[in-house]
């Protein structure tokens, strides 16, 4: 059971595996006929849907991230999650790259300008944007996609930040990348990208508290999952022009409302969830979600499993 899957993922899926719609909800006529979901968009998966669908042998997540997943309830029926690890930290780290320089050189605006009626000369004075070159990156979760990123503004001559639960010494070694607390990080970088997971301890890990230690000249850039940064506090801030500008691949909720104030601000890019969106990345999504909903069919174990966080 998949929800709106394209025709890549029913080709690659095959002809012996049924497809059923998945829509707002699975139809009550399913439940005994579904062995296995496939979430692709994030539709919810939590224990009152798995007691809907008591065949289910196998949830695979179309992407890495599992927050709308109960882990811990799939794990309790011994339903195993499968979700496609490594396969988008390049395509996502280019995405946060993307955006950076997007917001800091006033891309869209001067795209919009640049078609507009307004241009008719040529303005040295126009539209002078933020130097990326040498202006210090801090990176909030340096995992698999925020090393990447250190990788890419190294190209930048970028003096990078980092901040993790824990201290990662052999990538400071490797990167050259410098460890700070949260509150350092945000006052010491001109550029703040947020690459960590959306967990119980990241949601709303930025609010008014943590924009208010950002340099006023300062960009924040966001592609882990809206809910790490808190949208009132973001729009007061992006309003008020607390901090330069921020540029976000995700917001909370997702979409937001058309009528939100952010979608009005010229100091914010926004995109639609594009962090892993590049040819090769998607296809090889699907294929590992395929081989992990393959696996699980059968009883074996998945490829790329997902196991419940240990309680503390």
């Amino acid at each position: 059971m998949g929800d709106g899957l394209p025709p890549l993922f029913l080709e690659l899926l095959g002809p012996d595996i049924e497809v059923l719609p998945w829509q707002q909800g699975p139809d009550a006529r399913y439940g005994e006929l579904v062995t296995g979901v496939i979430t692709y968009g994030h539709p919810r998966v939590d224990g009152e849907l798995l007691d809907r669908l008591p065949q289910v042998k196998v949830v695979s997540n179309h992407g890495v991230g599992v927050d709308h997943i109960d882990v811990p309830a799939c794990a309790a029926r011994k339903i195993p999650v499968g979700n496609t690890p490594g396969c988008l930290d390049a395509s996502t780290a280019d995405m946060t790259m993307a955006l950076l320089l997007a917001v800091a050189r006033n891309l869209v605006i001067g795209d919009h300008f640049a078609r507009g009626p307004q241009f008719t000369h040529y303005d040295p004075a126009l539209l002078i944007g933020a130097e990326v070159s040498g202006s210090t990156l801090g990176i909030v979760g340096l995992g698999r996609i925020g090393k990447q990123v250190a990788q890419r503004a190294r190209g930048f001559d970028m003096p990078i930040l980092y901040h993790n639960r824990r201290r990662d010494e052999a990538a400071e070694r490797e990167l050259g990348v410098q460890y700070r607390t949260l509150p350092e990080l945000l006052a010491q970088s001109d550029f703040v990208a947020l690459n960590c997971p959306l967990t119980a301890e990241t949601t709303g890990l930025i609010g008014a508290r943590e924009l208010a230690l950002m340099k006023p000249s300062a960009f924040l850039i966001n592609m882990a999952r809206g809910g790490v940064v808190q949208t009132d506090a973001l729009t007061t801030a992006l309003q008020n022009r607390q901090i330069a500008g921020a540029a976000v691949d995700v917001t909370d909720p997702e979409p937001l409302p058309r009528n939100h104030p952010l979608l009005a601000l010229d100091n914010l890019v926004i995109t639609p969830h594009l962090g892993s969106a590049s040819d090769r990345t998607r296809r090889r999504m699907i294929e590992m979600s395929i081989i992990n909903l393959r696996a699980g069919l059968t009883g074996q174990p998945l490829s790329w499993q997902v196991r419940p966080t240990p309680s503390r």
